[in-house]
């Protein structure tokens, strides 16, 4: 080992992949600094920055998720669905329902939350002028809301899971997003072009959980004032997101088997428990209603979506729903699918696809459906003002639709306890990710070096509700998921390149 490298280890930790790990705290430290005493300066550059890949470069996003969709579904039903994850005859490590239970926690977490009333109200006061074929505004805007949180969203998750689960428990490599290039550059992934990889891909995690951290503390801080009339403030929202980095520390110390597959667990318990109370006591044929027309509209118009939001919907539109949806999830993208990939192994290609996009995106519509279907049918039924809530400030969207409940006090702190526990697996296993790619593909690296993503995350988020709140939390999901989707797009040629190859020589 180089002395250089020998010193930067030791000033700053032991099991680090030195040029990713240094590169990518400065970057973080950089950010900080800069918005910190450039507040107002940073709010420009933010929409600038939003306004020129929104205007240039949007087609990357929306040309893209349709191409790792597609990849996705042909590589269930191809030959190479049959391929395991690891050698021959070696078990998966979770049972279903953990294994379920983790990925959902991770994969969508607190933005579910946050968007599962809001957007739908969104859509349905506000209708984009889309031919989609919908009977009823509620179906349309259901639609629409389902588009975005569906299979296109879990398969940038499979892409970037998949390969990293092929490329280290198939074929021996380190669980880093390098490795998944290595039949496109060879042992350059051990230099320079892995080190640039690494450090995107850091980056990028970093801004998509930081975004997803930010929301929650602006939820939670709602829910706060609902039930105890505290103030909303961007003070007790930083306090927040420091108090829940120190959980979401804890658990990472503890580690994946102690903290996270429990605490995600945990949180999934709690979410069937607010689910199953708000489908009784709620509108529950509507509900089913809406469920069954927005699958519908979902699976007749997802063409349609898929390029109607690119080519025909206005900048504004665009930049507010599914190019930031697109970037966030493509930010995520890294997180996610290194936290699939690390809980997956021994699991065939075919199973982890079924298990990894179908499964969730299910979840997803069933959860959107019941908390989104209540909203709309209060406001379109019963004229209750669900609407000028989420207008006002689409943190309190939830709390003023449970208030419209019975037992609303109950299901209010029981929803905080569900966006306080996503916020927690959200962050800890965002720490435990970048903690892997800074160290090279440990995958179980020191605990220090978690404690310091971990509190890298929350100053982070932080700074972003100071910097402008939901806007800025907006413009950093897409540009951190700009670069990324480029990666993500070579990713996918590797992947192929190399499985044609396996089943060659089988």
């Amino acid at each position: 080992m180089e002395p250089k490298i020998k010193i930067a280890q030791v000033l700053f930790f032991k099991r680090t992949n030195p040029p990713v790990f240094i590169i990518s705290a400065i970057i973080m430290l950089v950010f900080i600094i800069a918005v910190t005493l450039f507040n107002k300066i940073s709010k420009k550059i933010f929409d600038s920055i939003q306004l020129i890949i929104i205007e240039k470069f949007s087609w990357i996003f929306t040309v893209s998720t349709v191409l790792f969709l597609i990849l996705v579904l042909f590589l269930l039903l191809s030959r190479f669905g049959s391929i395991r994850l690891s050698s021959a005859d070696e078990k998966p490590e979770f049972g279903y329902v953990t294994w379920f239970a983790m990925m959902f926690s991770a994969g969508m977490g607190i933005g579910l939350v946050f968007w599962s009333i809001a957007e739908p109200i969104k859509h349905f006061i506000a209708l984009p002028p889309m031919e989609s074929g919908a009977t009823t505004p509620v179906g349309q805007a259901i639609g629409i809301t389902f588009f975005h949180w569906g299979l296109h969203a879990w398969a940038i998750y499979m892409i970037v899971g998949l390969s990293l689960a092929y490329f280290s428990f198939r074929k021996g490599l380190p669980l880093t997003i390098r490795s998944c290039f290595h039949p496109l550059l060879g042992n350059k992934i051990y230099g320079r072009w892995g080190h640039c990889i690494d450090i995107f891909a850091v980056v990028g995690t970093m801004f998509g959980v930081a975004t997803s951290l930010g929301l929650g503390a602006m939820q939670i801080n709602s829910g706060l004032n609902f039930i105890g009339e505290y103030p909303e403030t961007k003070l007790i929202q930083i306090a927040l997101i420091s108090l829940i980095t120190l959980f979401a520390t804890i658990s990472l110390v503890l580690g994946l088997e102690k903290g996270i597959s429990r605490l995600s667990y945990f949180n999934v318990i709690l979410s069937v428990m607010l689910l199953a109370f708000v489908f009784i006591i709620g509108p529950t044929l509507f509900i089913m209603n809406t469920f069954g027309e927005g699958i519908k509209n979902y699976f007749s118009n997802i063409v349609y979506f898929s390029y109607w939001s690119e080519w025909i919907a206005t900048t504004d539109w665009k930049a507010n729903w599914t190019i930031f949806y697109w970037g966030w999830w493509i930010a995520w993208a890294p997180f996610v699918g290194l936290f699939i990939a690390r809980i997956s192994k021994g699991r065939t290609i075919r199973e982890f696809i079924l298990g990894g996009l179908f499964a969730p995106a299910l979840a997803t519509f069933i959860w959107l459906s019941v908390f989104g279907g209540t909203a709309l049918y209060l406001e379109s039924v019963q004229s209750a003002p669900i609407s000028e809530a989420v207008s006002t400030n689409l943190s309190t969207s939830l709390f003023k639709t449970l208030a419209y409940l019975p037992l609303s006090q109950v299901t209010t702190v029981l929803s905080t306890l569900v966006i306080i526990t996503f916020f927690v697996t959200s962050s800890d296993s965002g720490s435990l990710v970048i903690d892997i790619l800074t160290s090279g593909g440990d995958q179980d690296p020191p605990k220090n070096q978690r404690i310091f993503w971990a509190i890298t995350e929350g100053v982070i988020a932080s700074v972003l509700v100071l910097a402008g709140g939901l806007n800025a939390l907006q413009t950093a999901a897409i540009a951190s998921g700009f670069p990324l989707a480029l990666i993500m797009i070579g990713m996918c040629f590797a992947l192929l390149k190399e499985l044609n190859k396996e089943i060659k020589n089988f």
